[in-house]
Formats: structure tokens, C-alpha cells, sequence
């Protein structure tokens, strides 16, 4: 499902507008990012989490030259979905 198929999708069972449901999606991606990017976790009962975790220092192998290279450390971010959704 595309982002315009989701905001259809939620504008008809919502009854609210395209463009309110859009600015609303919008929103909430803005709050999950600004959040994530300042470490903390974001947990929306009934959906999952979300949350950042640290990627150390790794060696790679570059498929072409097949020489080694160092991948640096950094954050990525994670969902873990809760209970309801595997289910």
C-alpha cells in the first residue's frame, strides 16, 4: 500500500478530508522522526514501538574489489509491533 492509498483509506473510514487525514499522517511521521532523533521511544499502545538502536563498528567487504572496509557505527531505528498486530 502507497502513502495516497493509505490516506484514501483512512479519509473513508474516518470521514475526515483528504488533505486533514494527509496533514495528520504528515504530523505524526514529523513526531515519530524528531523523537527518534533525540532518543527516545515512541509507544503507541496497540501498534508497537519505536525506538533507535546502535549499530557497532563492523568490517565489510566490498563486492567488486573484494577489498575490506571499515562500516562506522551509528543509529538505526526500529519498530517492534505489539501483541495485537502478531496476532
Amino acid at each position: 500500500m502507497k502513502t495516497k492509498e493509505l490516506i484514501d483509506n483512512a479519509s473513508n473510514i474516518s470521514g475526515m478530508s483528504y488533505k486533514d487525514c494527509k496533514n495528520a499522517l504528515d504530523a505524526l511521521v514529523n513526531v515519530i522522526k524528531n523523537n527518534l532523533k533525540n532518543g527516545e521511544q515512541i509507544q503507541i499502545i496497540g501498534f508497537g514501538t519505536f525506538y533507535t538502536s546502535e549499530r557497532s563498528e563492523r568490517i565489510g567487504i566490498n563486492l567488486q574489489t573484494r577489498n575490506t572496509m571499515v562500516i562506522p557505527a551509528k543509529k538505526v531505528a526500529k519498530w517492534k509491533p505489539s501483541k495485537n498486530i502478531l496476532d
